[in-house]
């Protein structure tokens, strides 16, 4: 039994080890036609030319979800489970590939650096109360995103206009509510979760609520509003770009 157990272990590994790598198409051809399919179905999210945007920025040597070009390519066809990422429905096998190697091809080129005084904006995050919300590399609040790797996940122009106008950088499933109780105060803060019979919700400093829905009154829904207060007027255009160039710089190390 154990003889045989190995063997069926041996062949599995061995079948694994046989697998056929995947090939890019690589002309020049191949990569316009990719970069047309990019721009269709990817650069909504992942920036016109893989800087970022909503989508984490594509447009570096090695990606930590895709360390082959297999792993590329189940991504743009399945999505990523959890995340915004949807799957490619509208490509087929051979669409994807192309799209595939102009992602790839976006890492061969240099990545423009993020103007600005990183050390300085650090400064100004601490000294606006950021913390008091954002977490990074676990220390801060909860109520709002971790930035530990924001960097990685999202451009330069997507963080500025987080920092200026939240409201139009709100997440795709993010919702602000105010649960109105039938006793009690008002509970103003991003709902967690929510069935038919409760729902679930974070307020800014971190607390959270569960309401059986029986027991409230009201559940406003702000669509499209963000918790965040504007910091539009509050900083000069140095201390904005200083601020956007120390969270560019909070990015995932790569792997040698």
């Amino acid at each position: 039994m154990k003889a045989a157990l190995f063997a069926f272990l041996c062949g599995m590994a061995a079948a694994a080890g046989n697998e056929p790598r995947v090939r890019l198409p690589a002309s020049r051809a191949d990569l316009l036609q990719g970069q047309k399919l990019f721009e269709v179905h990817c650069a909504r999210c992942h920036g016109a030319k893989g800087e970022g945007s909503r989508g984490p920025a594509l447009n570096r040597p090695k990606l930590p979800r895709a360390t082959d070009d297999a792993a590329l390519l189940r991504i743009i066809d399945e999505g990523i489970r959890g995340t915004e990422m949807p799957g490619a429905g509208a490509m087929n096998d051979r669409e994807e590939k192309l799209a595939a190697a102009y992602v790839r091809s976006l890492g061969r080129i240099p990545a423009k650096p993020v103007p600005g005084d990183p050390a300085h904006g650090a400064e100004i995050y601490r000294s606006k109360g950021c913390a008091g919300c954002h977490s990074i590399q676990g220390e801060g609040g909860v109520a709002g995103p971790d930035l530990t790797v924001i960097g990685t996940s999202r451009s330069a122009a997507h963080l500025r206009e987080s920092v200026v106008e939240p409201d139009k950088a709100v997440p795709e499933g993010f919702l602000l509510v105010t649960v109105t109780p039938k006793s009690g105060p008002s509970v103003t803060g991003v709902r967690v979760n929510e069935d038919s019979f409760s729902i679930q919700v974070r307020d800014n400093a971190g607390r959270s609520y569960s309401f059986s829905k029986s027991e409230v009154t009201n559940v406003e829904k702000q669509r499209g509003k963000s918790s965040m207060p504007s910091y539009k007027g509050q900083l000069s255009e140095t201390e904005l770009t200083d601020v956007v160039a120390y969270l560019a710089s909070l990015k995932e190390r790569e792997k040698p």
